[in-house]
């Protein structure tokens, strides 16, 4: 059945959910002495549409591109909902993004005006051949006065707004009737695993359909309270901003990561959104705390576990759960799961994670703690949300079913092939990759292997670029290999598979540095540097023993022969992983070349 949308646009989406409730909270962001601060709808909508028509004044017209280059904090949401109100589309950049693919980004995108967080964000595109480009705006910090490209602050653009508002009050209403659900929204650069960013054009529609299909699955509801520290340069943060305007849930905006857990307990959110990194360092931090512990505390935590997962494991195959197991989960619950459960608030109804795959065991174990992960997946060309499980409806290793009305099929080799209303329109000034990405009738060509069940349920098995061929002629697909080792090892930060056309395979490994630091606490290796404990034969010792507990769970093909710990985590800085945790596997095998052919010399002479 066809879904429903009753937007033209974002900003006709943006108007709407303030007629609807313009004194209810909106977005919340951190006040100077740190407590929440809310914004209602009505107070929203004013400022973004001063912020519009700030643009306008600047020469800002229909489709014109408008760059943010930020954190994710509420100026960003706020300069984004007024370039939608000017008519025009936003070019989103990472805050992590290096001088020269920031300038290539604004280059190739025609961007006419750069949204920048302060000066040493403007500072990037110093110099650069940029001829599109008319002014930048500084959301922190004094423009500089003799800067090539003009400056004016955010708060100095939205008083011209304001000021062209009082002259003309109808301005940015008649800009957003002339607003088409075919228009360009949102150009978004593929962060990529390999080779230069694309631009992906994104139109009003999709993203307005993308508001209307979170709220028929039911992820996002009125009386909840969401945290949303996602990068917002990112597909799957910019899809939340269009469930929330839709929904009208008021949402907690702070991106910074080192506040995260602080932030659950003083906003306490029914709902959080983030990509597997984050709950993989919430398995470690409580199974290594466990250990850290022993004695009755690790017997006490292991036995709950167990407890926990045969209630799920009989949930999941749709089995009632027995009377006993039931009152010894609740004790579990009590005893052990619901501290867990207070350490990210205590209010959760809703975990969603996407970006990048969540292993299987490490959902069971928080299914398994009361705290069930709803995986879901999408891609940015196709506006993010395209699967999700539903709440009450979790199949753990799955990704869920397509949302609302997206059709989706696999290809012969399993490719998974998706058309939609979400779907790109096309990459910026690529025709040729533009239809190279679609079938003959339409169906976007997404570069995943996946299987479906009987009921749509969508299991990803890998990248298509990314299953390994050994010299053997065996595939062996990495990210299972991967996620399983994750959440065999609880001291992991990255894994990374190796072995194409090689005779076996080998493993990259990083390290949690919080996660080793307890390991190290009350040793010889306490307090050393991470670098000097990870090369330490303990520590070798120690990951040899869970890399053997892998390879009992493995396929003999499958198995990894050698290991190597790496001296350092992976990094967005160094190019090996992307803002959105995504590893670029090219990039880290390059970087790290040399232990890989230290691990395969002499190998034909051991096989």
């Amino acid at each position: 059945m066809k879904l429903e949308v009753p937007y033209k646009s974002i900003p006709d989406m943006i108007l709407a959910r303030v007629a609807k409730s313009p004194d209810a909270q909106a977005f919340g962001h951190p006040g100077p002495d740190g407590s929440a601060v809310w914004l209602t709808w009505a107070e929203v909508a004013s400022r973004a549409k001063a912020i519009g028509a700030g643009l306008r004044s600047l020469g800002v017209g229909s489709e014109d591109r408008v760059a943010i280059l930020a954190s994710t904090r509420l100026d960003w949401i706020l300069a984004d909902f007024g370039i939608m109100c000017a008519g025009g589309a936003t070019t989103t950049v990472y805050p992590t993004t290096e001088a020269e693919d920031a300038a290539y980004i604004l280059r190739d995108s025609g961007s006419r005006v750069l949204v920048a967080e302060n000066p040493t964000q403007a500072a990037k595109i110093e110099g650069a051949d940029l001829p599109e480009l008319t002014h930048v705006v500084l959301m922190d910090g004094e423009p500089a006065a003799g800067a090539a490209v003009p400056q004016l602050t955010l708060a100095e653009l939205e008083r011209r707004g304001a000021e062209a508002l009082a002259a003309e009050p109808s301005l940015i209403d008649d800009v957003v009737a002339q607003i088409q659900p075919d228009h360009l929204a949102t150009l978004i650069y593929t962060s990529g695993t390999t080779g230069r960013p694309k631009g992906v054009e994104l139109l009003h529609a999709g993203w307005c359909w993308e508001g209307v299909a979170q709220a028929s699955v039911g992820l996002m509801r009125t009386d909840d309270l969401q945290y949303l520290w996602l990068p917002l340069s990112h597909s799957f943060g910019k899809t939340l901003l269009c469930g929330i305007t839709h929904i009208g849930l008021p949402t907690y905006v702070d991106g910074r990561q080192d506040k995260i857990i602080d932030n659950l307990a003083l906003i306490r959110p029914t709902l959080m959104c983030a990509a597997p990194r984050v709950f993989e360092k919430v398995y470690n931090r409580a199974v290594t705390s466990a250990q850290a512990a022993g004695g009755a505390k690790a017997k006490i935590f292991a036995w709950a576990v167990r407890t926990g997962l045969r209630k799920v494991a009989l949930e999941q195959a749709g089995k009632p759960v027995p009377a006993g197991l039931r009152r010894r989960y609740a004790l579990a619950n009590r005893l052990v799961f619901s501290k867990l459960q207070d350490r990210l608030g205590g209010r959760i109804r809703v975990l969603v994670s996407g970006a990048a795959p969540l292993s299987k065991e490490i959902a069971e174990f928080f299914a398994a703690a009361g705290l069930p992960i709803l995986e879901g997946y999408g891609l940015t060309e196709t506006s993010a949300g395209n699967f999700v499980n539903r709440p009450g409806a979790l199949r753990i290793g799955t990704v869920g079913q397509a949302i609302a009305d997206l059709e989706c099929k696999l290809d012969t080799d399993g490719e998974i092939l998706v058309r939609g209303v979400g779907v790109m329109r096309g990459y910026h000034n690529l025709p040729d990759e533009t239809a190279a990405a679609f079938t003959e009738d339409g169906f976007f060509r997404t570069g995943d292997i996946g299987e479906m069940d009987s009921e749509g349920f969508l299991r990803i098995t890998d990248r298509k670029k990314d299953l390994i061929k050994t010299s053997g002629g065996k595939y062996v697909a990495p990210s299972h290999i991967e996620g399983l080792f994750k959440s065999i090892c609880p001291y992991t930060s990255q894994a990374v598979v190796v072995g194409q056309a090689r005779n076996f395979c080998t493993m990259l490994v990083t390290l949690d540095p919080d996660a080793l630091a307890g390991w190290a606490a009350g040793g010889p290796l306490e307090g050393k540097p991470y670098a000097e404990v990870v090369s330490s034969p303990e520590v070798e010792a120690m990951v040899a023993g869970y890399v053997k507990e892998l390879n009992e769970k493995l396929n003999r093909w499958e198995t990894i022969k050698k290991f190597r710990i790496l001296p350092r985590d992976l990094t967005i800085e160094d190019g090996e992983i992307t803002p959105s945790m995504k590893v670029k596997r090219r990039d880290v095998e390059k970087n790290f070349a040399g232990d890989i052919d230290q691990m395969y010399a002499g190998a034909l002479a051991e096989i």
